[in-house]
């Protein structure tokens, strides 16, 4: 369970990555890992580095610790960042369908905005669940960048168990 002055944070080691699947079945990827469970204390005010060992393979992983301020207001611009393209997505979705459905006279083309609508539509299509999703799971902790031998692991935020109390009448 994390406190306000700590981040619990599960340190995975990737044992296998597998694809399979293909040409007339769907593909398929398999990822199988060990992890280990560690609470990191957070620093009271900017960043801070703390030392994960792999419990799996005794590496040693650096990760960057932010604090609680910085780590909120961090999260939650993500998450406005996401609402913010969902309503690009739409606007620029509604124009796109707007200006693309008229019949236009002979010799003129479509408004130098037509298709600047359709590039907003792609990338908030892609970027809006992107930077909403990981607004959400946004926790503070981050792994600096990694020699070879430690890249097959990852640090991943543990999420708090809720707890399931039903009461009957």
């Amino acid at each position: 369970m994390s406190t306000a002055g700590t981040a619990e944070v599960a340190v995975r080691h990737i044992l296998g990555d597998k694809v399979t699947g293909g040409f007339l079945q769907p593909r398929t990827r398999t990822i199988t890992w060990t992890d280990a469970h560690y609470v990191v204390k957070r620093p009271p005010s900017g960043k801070h580095t703390v030392e994960l060992t792999c419990t799996e393979c005794s590496a040693s992983l650096l990760a960057e610790v932010r604090d609680r301020a910085t780590t909120r207001t961090l999260a939650a611009v993500l998450r406005v960042v996401g609402i913010v393209c969902a309503v690009v997505f739409f606007a620029a979705l509604a124009y796109a369908i707007h200006e693309g459905g008229k019949t236009l006279p002979e010799g003129q083309s479509l408004p130098a905005l037509f298709p600047i609508s359709v590039v907003a539509v792609v990338v908030t299509f892609v970027a809006g669940p992107v930077f909403y999703l990981h607004g959400r799971n946004y926790n503070g902790v981050s792994m600096l960048d990694a020699p070879k031998p430690r890249r097959r692991h990852r640090i991943m935020p543990v999420k708090a168990a809720r707890s399931r109390v039903r009461t009957r009448r």
